[in-house]
């Protein structure tokens, strides 16, 4: 049974952050369970369901354990959990430097402003495009970074087209991510080029590093 202050848990481990402008640093992930979307190239769908309960002492516990400066929050989609706002800011309080990782489907406005949330924006490929909160958009800093994750070269220009409509790259850093063993990585390296977008190519370097699999 849940308790007040508690999240419901997937799963905690300790690895190399394979995405985001922190790729390669030592981070604990905090994988909360749950998701109200369903996107075609999920690679945590493991977490959409079970889980256990885990008090917010209990969560910093564990990550203490492993030592390390940077803490990743991540899902499933955590901030489907009300609970997940009172947890960023305990670990805020407690000095790790804290990211979030959000599907862009749940409003960002109430996560602490210490936190760099890294947010996605649906392409049309990944089925979930009518669930984007384009209000969350003005609310983007300079410290939070936007990610497309692109299946196609359809995708690609609706992010191309997203990036230019709303100004994207004045807001924060962008990411253009290919999926993992879909869209060929120097394939949409040479989009990037060819267009001169102003915004970071990303691969999973988890992915390249351990393979798809959970806990990396």
């Amino acid at each position: 049974m849940a308790v007040a202050d508690s999240v419901l848990l997937t799963e905690i481990f300790f690895s190399l952050q394979g995405e985001s402008s922190r790729v390669g640093l030592p981070t604990v992930f905090v994988r909360l369970t749950g998701c109200p979307l369903r996107c075609g190239y999920c690679d945590s769908a493991y977490a959409f369901y079970g889980g256990e309960h885990k008090t917010y002492d209990e969560v910093l516990q564990e990550v203490a354990k492993h030592g390390a400066k940077y803490v990743c929050v991540t899902g499933g989609e955590p901030l489907a959990q009300k609970n997940c706002l009172p947890l960023l800011t305990r670990l805020c309080d407690e000095g790790y430097s804290v990211s979030l990782e959000t599907s862009g489907a749940m409003s960002i406005a109430e996560v602490d402003p210490r936190v760099s949330r890294i947010m996605d924006l649906k392409t049309p490929g990944s089925g979930e495009e009518a669930k984007n909160l384009l209000d969350n958009l003005p609310l983007l800093t300079t410290k939070d970074e936007l990610k497309f994750v692109l299946t196609s070269e359809a995708d690609y220009e609706w992010a191309k087209g997203m990036l230019s409509s709303h100004q994207l790259d004045s807001k924060c850093p962008v990411l253009f991510s290919p999926i993992w063993e879909g869209l060929k990585p120097d394939q949409l390296a040479d989009w990037i080029v060819r267009d001169k977008l102003s915004v970071r190519m990303q691969v999973q370097l988890h992915k390249i590093l351990w393979g798809e699999k959970p806990g990396v």
